[in-house]
Formats: structure tokens, sequence, C-alpha cells
């Protein structure tokens, strides 16, 4: 019965594995707060600069992220943020672009 006592492990919030990792706890919080700067900019008219552009560096940034992630919690993180960058940037794209809309 010795296997059902194990010696608790100190419990991160990001890495399940016991180890770190500091390049996919960065893009993590890098894509979720681009998401969120995205998509609470994204509903108003007048800042589609910004959120199309938060929204589209917020998708680049989680679909690497994605791409690198070694745990679940990360890859959860990510889908939110990139969840949130992808809502913000067509609503962005919606009001106006990334251009504000002088090109077309």
């Amino acid at each position: 019965m010795a296997q059902a006592i194990r010696p608790q492990s100190s419990i991160s919030l990001f890495a399940t594995d016991g180890k770190p990792h500091p390049l996919q706890d960065t893009l993590m919080a890098v894509t979720l707060v681009l998401g969120a700067v995205a998509f609470i900019t994204g509903f108003f008219d007048h800042l589609h600069l910004l959120s199309s552009w938060t929204g589209l560096i917020g998708i680049l940034t989680g679909a690497y992220g994605q791409f690198i992630s070694v745990t679940t919690r990360e890859r959860f993180a990510l889908i939110i943020g990139l969840g949130a960058a992808g809502i913000g940037f067509f609503l962005g794209m919606a009001h106006g672009g990334l251009f504000g809309g002088w090109l077309g």
C-alpha cells in the first residue's frame, strides 16, 4: 500500500508536470491579456484599430503558444485567450479594420 501515499509535490498553477515552462507561461499570459483587450475594445466602434491589431497579435502569439505548449493547463488558457482574441479581431475588422478603412 506504499503506492497510495505519495509526498505532495509543490502545486504550480501552470506546470502540471513539475517543471518550469517560462516561455510557454509568458506566451499564455500575453495571449490572455491581448485577448481580453481585443475582446473588450471590440465592442466599441471607435476602437477598431486597437481591437483588430491586439486581436491579430493575440491570435499569432496564441497559435505559437499552442504549438509549443507542454501541459493541459497551458493549452486551456491559450484556447481561452485565442477565442477572446479572435472575437475581438473579427469585431475590429467589422468596425473598420486594421488600417481604419482608409485603404479601400
